[in-house]
């Protein structure tokens, strides 16, 4: 997530900035498409949310 977001999605807290989470296809592009998250490409170590694809968080 490129910001904190407040409230929760399907009853789990949002992941805060600089995380990531596994989220359905046309959810993650929504959040990519008004910039409060970025798509990742490459698997990464960190755990995520179960779901479908990886937004990506950002630190910046």
């Amino acid at each position: 997530m490129t910001i904190d977001m407040v409230g929760t999605r399907d009853g789990e807290p949002w992941p805060a900035k600089g995380e990531e989470a596994d989220l359905p296809t046309a959810a993650a592009a929504h959040l990519v498409a008004a910039g409060v998250a970025e798509q990742i490409t490459e698997p990464s170590p960190a755990p995520t949310r179960k779901g479908g694809r990886r937004a990506a968080v950002s630190d910046s």
